[in-house]
């Protein structure tokens, strides 16, 4: 299998900004497609990008871009951006499923449309993007659909703080379980990726910690280049899979992840959802 993506047509979810921008400008630099599955089409003042400044990154990058205004709530859009994707890049080889809505809430505190929310996006969106690109990817030589949602390691303590959040990103994992059978004997790898360490993000920053919490995280392109890895690999060698960054990362041979940090005075958070029992393959200690 080519350890290169030239040629190939990712369709990402999310991809204006963040992790989903980060896998996309990795697979620019292999001169791939990238269809950019997004809703931010004006600037917004607390989010940076939009489709279409990303779109340019990705072209300096050296890929191709196809910016497109999607809600992944709404089917028609979805099945629409979907096969205008395949048209203009002649297929499809790769879905990443990157979209996401987070709020972090008890139950007294989250009220229902937020819960509508964020099971929409993340669980009802994943499946029904991945579920409606299964035709085009029947036709790719390796095909692959990569969910950004954590291992299913069901312990209270992931839950009791945020149930309606962990839940819709647990329903994105169950969609990994589920579709990795189904589409297995189509050779069509579906497979998760979680990060080990929060990810200095715009939702890391506005939602989770400031500037301090950004200071203790990883960049998005530790998540990237593992993604780039499951992409490179073939599809019927690796299905099923839940994976963390870095140990994916260290089984493909990478043993430098100073590269990554932030601010590498500073020891690496914790992201939530890591099985206690996946032990870091470098320590999160300061440097």
């Amino acid at each position: 299998m080519s350890a290169t993506l030239q040629g190939k047509t990712l369709f990402i979810t999310g991809a204006s900004r963040g992790i989903g921008l980060a896998i996309a400008l990795r697979a620019a630099r292999d001169g791939a497609n990238v269809a950019i599955a997004a809703k931010t089409t004006e600037p917004h003042p607390k989010l940076p990008g939009t489709i279409h400044t990303a779109a340019a990154e990705i072209e300096q990058a050296g890929g191709r871009a196809l910016p497109i205004t999607v809600d992944v709530r709404d089917e028609t859009q979805v099945a629409d951006a979907l096969e205008l994707t395949a048209t203009h890049f002649g297929g499809i080889d790769i879905v990443v499923n990157n979209a996401s809505a987070i709020f972090l809430a008890d139950s007294q505190k989250t009220e229902m449309k937020r819960f509508d929310l964020m099971h929409q996006v993340n669980a009802r969106g994943s499946f029904m993007v991945s579920k409606l690109a299964v035709p085009f990817l029947t036709r790719a030589q390796n095909p692959h659909i990569l969910m950004l949602s954590p291992p299913l390691d069901l312990k209270e303590k992931w839950f009791a703080a945020h149930t309606a959040y962990s839940m819709a990103k647990y329903g994105m994992s169950l969609a990994v379980l589920g579709l990795a059978g189904e589409l297995r004997r189509s050779g069509i790898a579906v497979n998760a990726l979680w990060p080990r360490t929060t990810i200095a993000t715009a939702a890391v920053n506005n939602l989770l910690g400031g500037d301090g919490l950004m200071r203790a995280s990883r960049s998005p392109e530790i998540v990237a280049d593992a993604a780039h890895a499951i992409f490179t690999t073939p599809a019927r060698e690796l299905t099923g899979q839940f994976l963390i960054d870095d140990s994916f990362l260290w089984s493909r041979g990478q043993r430098d992840f100073d590269h990554y940090r932030v601010d590498p005075t500073q020891e690496l958070m914790p992201d939530f959802f890591v099985p206690e029992a996946d032990l870091p393959p470098v320590p999160l200690s300061p440097k």
